[in-house]
């Protein structure tokens, strides 16, 4: 292969890549269908012709019948007439378009053969045109899903070939739970602090009137146990304050 027919070649894979890069399915579609019946109009139109011709070689055919009629009916008055000569000429009259006729009527029989195979043929581009129109809607959806589809994937495979992201979400989320967990450890840290200081300051008040209590009673044991202080002790325990100013009586 020479040079120049690689370059040809070259130029025209590329031009094909792109064309096909740039065949939009929907566009595609509309634009099918707007030749299709582009083409149904300019069908339309020549079928119209091909029945106007039919019709003018019917009524030709007919026209020159009724002349065949016409100029048999003039050769029979000359005839009555005793007129053998116009007689003559309208039988030669009546051959002559016997024979035009005759053409005709060939003419015409292909002239509506014809017709009815351009009908036929113009049936079935109505019917293909009919069955494209409804497809459409479905391919171009099917076209959507399918490019739909293709972006997911290609988004999925990129996500898949980029570790950094995955790497940056995984980081992220031990960073929150490391957040949370610091939050939570000072949460407790305080609920013990406050806890302790309440306990402790519970603890001084209970330990406070305890001491108390048991001096009161280690005091009265004494005063019991002492025998010369027994009155005193009644005494002290009835009011709960020793006198100075008199002792024990004898």
């Amino acid at each position: 292969m020479g040079i120049f027919d690689r370059f040809r070649t070259v130029i025209s894979s590329n031009i094909n890549d792109l064309i096909n890069k740039a065949e939009n399915p929907e566009k595609m579609l509309n634009q099918v269908l707007i030749d299709m019946n582009e083409q149904m109009i300019e069908s339309k139109k020549a079928v119209a012709m091909a029945i106007a011709d039919e019709k003018k070689l019917e009524r030709e055919v007919g026209e020159n019948k009724a002349l065949v009629a016409d100029w048999e009916r003039k050769a029979v008055i000359a005839v009555k007439a005793n007129r053998d000569d116009l007689a003559k000429e309208a039988l030669v009259r009546k051959q002559e378009y016997e024979g035009y006729a005759a053409q005709l009527q060939t003419q015409w029989q292909a002239q509506k053969e014809s017709v009815e195979k351009l009908k036929d043929s113009l049936r079935q581009l109505q019917t293909k045109i009919d069955e494209a129109s409804r497809k459409k809607n479905i391919l171009i959806a099917r076209a959507k899903r399918a490019e739909a589809q293709e972006k997911i994937n290609q988004t999925m495979s990129s996500l898949s070939g980029n570790k950094s992201a995955f790497d940056t979400f995984e980081r992220m989320s031990k960073k929150v739970d490391e957040i949370e967990a610091r939050a939570d450890a000072h949460k407790e840290l305080e609920e013990a602090t406050s806890g302790a200081s309440l306990e402790k300051q519970f603890a001084e008040l209970e330990s406070g009137g305890a001491g108390a209590d048991m001096l009161l009673a280690e005091l009265k044991a004494k005063m019991l146990t002492d025998g010369s202080g027994s009155q005193g002790a009644s005494g002290a325990a009835g009011t709960g304050v020793a006198t100075s100013s008199g002792g024990p009586k004898p």
